[in-house]
């Protein structure tokens, strides 16, 4: 991507918010090719996934298929922009190495076809 260039805006999507989507918007954050956010799905999310950051979105990276399935149906009057699925389990905290592995061996190969299709 040359400089000047639009950037891709990615949000990421768990459950709370807490872990893995906060943890992958870390990992992204000084990317110049990227925009990204992170938004938890529950009640109680520390960041809420809005409709807003829905309109926001180019596309939407999940952790689960589950929360695919929840914004499709939560947001059903809405035209959602493309919706990645990671299947990245709830099982390791905020930062740990192992996430943060696991999370750019998913997510890289899905930037990548994103930019250079």
């Amino acid at each position: 991507m040359m400089p000047g260039e639009p950037t891709l805006r990615v949000l990421f999507v768990c459950a709370l918010n807490q872990w893995r989507s906060p943890t992958a918007e870390v990992l992204y954050r000084d990317d110049p090719r990227l925009e990204v956010r992170s938004a938890g799905i529950r009640r109680g999310a520390k960041r809420r996934l809005t409709e807003k950051d829905l309109r926001w979105a180019q596309v939407i990276i999940v952790m689960e298929r589950a929360h695919r399935q929840w914004i499709q149906n939560r947001f059903r009057a809405t035209e959602l922009p493309p919706i990645q699925v990671l299947d990245i389990p709830d099982d390791l905290e905020y930062m740990n190495p192992e996430l943060q592995r696991l999370l750019r061996l998913a997510i890289d190969p899905e930037i990548a076809s994103l930019l250079d299709p």
